[in-house]
């Protein structure tokens, strides 16, 4: 395989990568259809720019290579008033370097053993961070490949790896007294703030319904959320205003369109 030269994509790897890239993209958004659109994103771009891969790294590495800088990118226009995520690391990093520091060990293994609390906790992580702990840990890419589809050197690629870890055990053992907090609440934080909006547009069935009203009546921290969605849609409603009056020169134009004066 020769460097620096243009290489024909096989359709046949494209559509293996799939599931693989899939897999990826859904543990770092957590939404099946924003992992769907980035796949389809990847997936267009490789079809319609072949000619940038070159031959340098696998297809798939490639692959996940794009998937990365359009979630980073996604993020970026989602969040771009957030705190740079070095800073973040460098603060857990910090913290870290506290001989005095610490963590209950217990509450973090338990934690972990969870799926889902693992994956809400991998979602607090900056993308960055996010990404390299998920290729590394998840999907078993080694260092050195996290480096190129992030294109940073084996160093950097080593220090995301160890940060995002870091950050990772932190934020499972801060997520352990909110945890605590609602045991018997049925429903995650997450699954319940998913289904506020069909619940105020009443389109929740009546299980659905009931899970959510008990998890809203025990949850110390989604009760002010869905107040304020409430009070956004009641703010929204009221620029529906039944009584705004045409403007009579406006009026006189649309007449003029009507009758072809």
């Amino acid at each position: 395989m020769s460097y620096g030269v243009s290489m024909a994509l096989d359709t046949d790897e494209l559509t293996e990568a799939v599931p693989r890239l899939y897999r990826y993209a859904l543990t770092l958004c957590r939404n099946h259809d924003l992992a769907e659109d980035l796949v389809q994103d990847t997936l267009v771009k490789a079809l319609e720019h072949g000619e940038t891969f070159r031959g340098d790294s696998s297809v798939q590495t490639w692959l996940h290579r794009v998937l990365h800088h359009r979630y980073v990118d996604v993020v970026r226009a989602d969040h771009d008033t957030s705190t740079p995520p070095e800073d973040v690391a460098g603060l857990v990093e910090q913290r870290w370097q506290d001989d005095s520091y610490t963590v209950d060990v217990e509450q973090v293994v338990l934690r972990a053993e969870r799926d889902d609390e693992l994956r809400d906790a991998l979602a607090h992580l900056p993308v960055t961070y996010r990404s390299a702990v998920i290729l590394h840990d998840v999907e078993d890419w080694t260092a050195a490949h996290v480096a190129e589809i992030h294109e940073v050197s084996l160093a950097a690629a080593k220090q995301r790896i160890r940060r995002g870890r870091m950050m990772l055990v932190d934020e499972l053992a801060a997520n352990a007294q909110h945890h605590a907090d609602l045991k018997g609440v049925p429903l995650r934080c997450w699954d319940a703030r998913e289904k506020v909006s069909d619940y105020l547009d009443g389109d929740l069935s009546q299980p659905e319904r009931h899970a959510l009203e008990r998890h809203l009546g025990g949850c110390p921290t989604c009760p002010p959320l869905f107040a304020g969605l409430v009070g956004v849609r009641d703010g929204l409603g009221r620029l529906r205003d039944p009584d705004t009056v045409i403007a009579p020169q406006l009026a006189e134009r649309l007449r003029a369109l009507r009758t072809g004066v």
